[in-house]
């Protein structure tokens, strides 16, 4: 049966946008718990690489902030200003309840990644985890991406991805489809939930095709690192300053 949260047409923004309301509440629990903690140093090595070499007050956009993981490192790095942006509400309750506890300066705002309410060149660095799978249209995501963003600034893109050894891909694979839908089951009452994983990453180009996307909307010095053996990927660019 086809995944009620995966579509290619105009109804794929409802629909995540429905998933991820769904399993707000527990979402920061169950990523600890399926990568046994290991996405807190993916996300704070896509922070380290966004902010290397930035002002010494930069300004931060977390783009599909979900609950403001990256955001809330940003801050501890040192940005000046960090503004998380994401189009599901109950993720974003979570974080501005996160925000208040830690008497964080972040600002989270409900924004689509498709069309930006931030000007030209309004920060200094662009993160994303687990969200550039998930827009409808990769190009306008980047493109908006490239425009919100200073000359000389930089992005950092923390994703699932794809390994380049054949063996470990199939076992990785195989691994996704019988484990997500138990997952999404047991937390959620609803497999599809995290089945919606190893379906999305089918059509998502990955750490290599995010690359040539990067290249395509006018960004240099594109490159990515592998995590996990390539099971995780963080794309990084520059736009040119």
């Amino acid at each position: 049966m086809p995944n009620k949260y995966l579509s290619t047409d105009a109804t794929r923004g409802p629909r995540v946008r429905e998933m991820f309301s769904r399993i707000a509440a527990r979402y920061d629990f169950v990523n600890d718990l399926m990568s046994f903690g290991l996405h807190r140093r993916w996300k704070a090595a896509a922070v380290r690489i966004a902010l290397d070499g930035a002002s010494k007050a930069p300004r931060v956009l977390d783009l599909c902030c979900g609950s403001g993981d990256l955001a809330f490192r940003a801050e501890a790095a040192g940005a000046q200003q960090v503004v998380g942006a994401d189009f599901t509400l109950p993720m974003l309750t979570i974080a501005r309840q996160r925000q208040a506890a830690a008497q964080s300066a972040c600002r989270f705002v409900q924004a689509d990644a498709l069309a930006l309410p931030f000007s030209d060149a309004a920060f200094d660095a662009v993160t994303v985890a687990y969200g550039l799978r998930n827009v409808a249209d990769l190009p306008a995501a980047l493109s908006e991406m490239r425009r919100v963003l200073a000359p000389g600034g930089r992005i950092a893109i923390l994703d699932f991805g794809k390994p380049d050894n054949a063996a470990v891909r199939a076992l990785y694979g195989a691994w996704l489809r019988a484990a997500m839908p138990l997952v999404g089951r047991l937390f959620h009452g609803d497999a599809d939930t995290y089945r919606y994983i190893p379906e999305s990453l089918e059509r998502y180009p990955a750490q290599r095709g995010v690359e040539r996307l990067m290249r395509d909307a006018g960004f240099v010095h594109t490159r990515w690192q592998n995590r996990m053996l390539g099971a995780m990927g963080i794309n990084v660019g520059e736009k040119p300053g």
